[in-house]
Protein backbone atom coordinates (compact mmCIF):
# COMPACT_ATOMS: atom_id res chain seq x y z
CA UNK A 1 0.00 0.00 0.00
CA UNK A 2 1.19 3.33 -0.90
CA UNK A 3 1.26 5.83 2.21
CA UNK A 4 2.05 9.39 2.74
CA UNK A 5 3.09 10.43 6.44
CA UNK A 6 3.94 14.33 6.99
CA UNK A 7 7.61 14.32 8.70
CA UNK A 8 9.94 16.99 10.11
CA UNK A 9 12.58 15.15 8.09
CA UNK A 10 14.08 12.81 5.14
CA UNK A 11 13.87 9.74 6.78
CA UNK A 12 12.05 6.78 7.95
CA UNK A 13 12.96 7.60 11.74
CA UNK A 14 11.91 11.57 11.57
CA UNK A 15 9.48 12.77 13.51
CA UNK A 16 5.81 12.94 12.01
CA UNK A 17 4.89 16.66 11.41
CA UNK A 18 1.67 16.94 13.21
CA UNK A 19 1.08 19.57 10.40
CA UNK A 20 -0.01 18.92 6.68
CA UNK A 21 -0.09 21.99 4.93
CA UNK A 22 3.07 23.19 6.04
CA UNK A 23 5.04 19.97 7.14
CA UNK A 24 8.53 20.02 5.85
CA UNK A 25 8.27 16.44 4.19
CA UNK A 26 6.43 14.26 2.89
CA UNK A 27 7.72 10.95 3.22
CA UNK A 28 5.70 8.36 0.72
CA UNK A 29 6.03 4.59 1.81
CA UNK A 30 5.55 1.51 -0.10
CA UNK A 31 4.06 -0.08 3.58
CA UNK A 32 4.62 -3.79 2.57
CA UNK A 33 8.67 -3.12 0.64
CA UNK A 34 9.34 -0.14 3.10
CA UNK A 35 11.02 1.79 0.25
CA UNK A 36 10.54 5.17 0.38
CA UNK A 37 10.82 8.37 -0.91
CA UNK A 38 11.23 12.06 0.62
CA UNK A 39 9.93 14.86 -1.13
CA UNK A 40 10.14 18.62 0.46
CA UNK A 41 6.96 20.46 0.66
CA UNK A 42 6.33 22.98 -1.70
CA UNK A 43 3.86 24.78 0.34
CA UNK A 44 5.52 24.95 3.42
CA UNK A 45 6.20 28.80 3.17
CA UNK A 46 3.11 29.66 0.82
CA UNK A 47 1.37 32.56 2.10
CA UNK A 48 -2.34 31.23 1.59
CA UNK A 49 -3.98 28.07 0.97
CA UNK A 50 -1.17 25.82 1.51
CA UNK A 51 -2.95 23.20 2.77
CA UNK A 52 -4.87 23.26 -0.49
CA UNK A 53 -1.74 22.97 -2.33
CA UNK A 54 -0.15 20.30 -0.17
CA UNK A 55 -3.54 18.18 -0.95
CA UNK A 56 -2.99 18.70 -4.23
CA UNK A 57 0.45 17.74 -4.35
CA UNK A 58 -0.31 14.31 -2.70
CA UNK A 59 -3.51 13.42 -4.60
CA UNK A 60 -1.26 12.96 -8.34
CA UNK A 61 0.61 10.56 -6.89
CA UNK A 62 -1.74 7.53 -5.83
CA UNK A 63 -1.63 7.57 -2.08
CA UNK A 64 -4.04 5.79 -0.71
CA UNK A 65 -3.63 6.48 2.87
CA UNK A 66 -1.78 10.05 4.71
CA UNK A 67 -1.20 10.26 7.87
CA UNK A 68 -0.21 13.23 9.65
CA UNK A 69 -1.54 15.31 13.31
CA UNK A 70 -4.32 17.35 11.84
CA UNK A 71 -5.94 18.39 8.33
CA UNK A 72 -7.60 21.44 7.73
CA UNK A 73 -11.01 21.89 6.38
CA UNK A 74 -9.92 23.40 2.72
CA UNK A 75 -7.67 20.28 2.35
CA UNK A 76 -9.94 17.37 3.17
CA UNK A 77 -11.78 17.29 1.05
CA UNK A 78 -9.60 17.27 -1.65
CA UNK A 79 -7.90 14.76 0.06
CA UNK A 80 -11.15 12.81 0.65
CA UNK A 81 -12.41 13.04 -3.40
CA UNK A 82 -8.77 11.58 -4.33
CA UNK A 83 -9.64 8.67 -2.30
CA UNK A 84 -6.59 9.05 0.06
CA UNK A 85 -8.07 7.96 3.67
CA UNK A 86 -6.82 10.40 6.52
CA UNK A 87 -5.00 9.10 9.33
CA UNK A 88 -4.32 11.14 12.56
CA UNK A 89 -1.45 10.51 14.49
CA UNK A 90 0.23 12.03 17.97
CA UNK A 91 3.82 12.57 17.78
CA UNK A 92 6.17 9.13 17.41
CA UNK A 93 8.78 8.82 13.76
CA UNK A 94 7.35 7.84 10.48
CA UNK A 95 8.14 4.47 11.14
CA UNK A 96 6.15 4.43 14.49
CA UNK A 97 3.22 5.45 12.61
CA UNK A 98 3.22 3.24 9.68
CA UNK A 99 3.57 0.45 12.34
CA UNK A 100 0.51 1.78 14.67
CA UNK A 101 -1.65 1.99 11.00
CA UNK A 102 -0.75 -1.32 10.59
CA UNK A 103 -1.65 -3.16 13.50
CA UNK A 104 -4.99 -0.70 13.17
CA UNK A 105 -4.10 1.56 16.27
CA UNK A 106 -4.65 4.64 13.81
CA UNK A 107 -8.18 5.72 13.41
CA UNK A 108 -9.71 7.10 9.76
CA UNK A 109 -10.88 10.63 9.90
CA UNK A 110 -14.36 11.38 8.88
CA UNK A 111 -13.46 15.21 8.89
CA UNK A 112 -10.94 17.90 9.26
CA UNK A 113 -9.38 18.16 12.44
CA UNK A 114 -8.08 21.58 12.24
CA UNK A 115 -10.26 24.95 11.91
CA UNK A 116 -9.64 27.32 9.20
CA UNK A 117 -7.05 30.35 9.40
CA UNK A 118 -7.36 32.37 5.88
CA UNK A 119 -10.12 34.68 5.87
CA UNK A 120 -11.45 34.67 9.43
CA UNK A 121 -10.25 37.52 10.54
CA UNK A 122 -11.93 40.44 11.70
CA UNK A 123 -11.40 44.34 10.24
CA UNK A 124 -11.50 47.36 12.34
CA UNK A 125 -11.41 50.59 10.48
CA UNK A 126 -11.01 53.99 11.14
CA UNK A 127 -12.70 57.22 9.68
CA UNK A 128 -11.45 60.78 8.81
CA UNK A 129 -13.75 63.05 10.81
CA UNK A 130 -14.04 65.73 8.12
CA UNK A 131 -14.51 63.71 5.24
CA UNK A 132 -16.50 60.97 6.91
CA UNK A 133 -14.35 58.19 5.10
CA UNK A 134 -12.34 55.41 6.57
CA UNK A 135 -9.83 52.82 5.78
CA UNK A 136 -9.73 49.39 7.54
CA UNK A 137 -7.33 47.02 8.49
CA UNK A 138 -7.63 43.28 9.07
CA UNK A 139 -6.01 40.92 11.73
CA UNK A 140 -5.83 37.21 12.57
CA UNK A 141 -5.75 35.82 8.88
CA UNK A 142 -6.60 38.05 5.86
CA UNK A 143 -9.46 40.36 7.17
CA UNK A 144 -10.51 43.04 5.75
CA UNK A 145 -12.24 45.50 7.17
CA UNK A 146 -13.47 48.72 6.64
CA UNK A 147 -14.11 52.23 8.81
CA UNK A 148 -16.52 55.23 8.30
CA UNK A 149 -15.81 58.61 10.07
CA UNK A 150 -18.18 60.36 11.97
CA UNK A 151 -17.70 63.91 9.38
CA UNK A 152 -18.73 67.10 11.13
CA UNK A 153 -20.97 69.76 8.78
CA UNK A 154 -20.56 73.33 9.84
Amino acid sequence: MKMCITAAGESLESAVDPRFGRCQYFIIVDSDTMEFEAIENPSISATGGAGIQSAQSIANKDIEVLITGSVGPNAFPILDASGIKVVSVTGGSVADAIEQYKNGKLQVLTGPTASAHAGMGGGQGAGDSDTGTGRGAGGGGRGRGGGQGMGRRQ
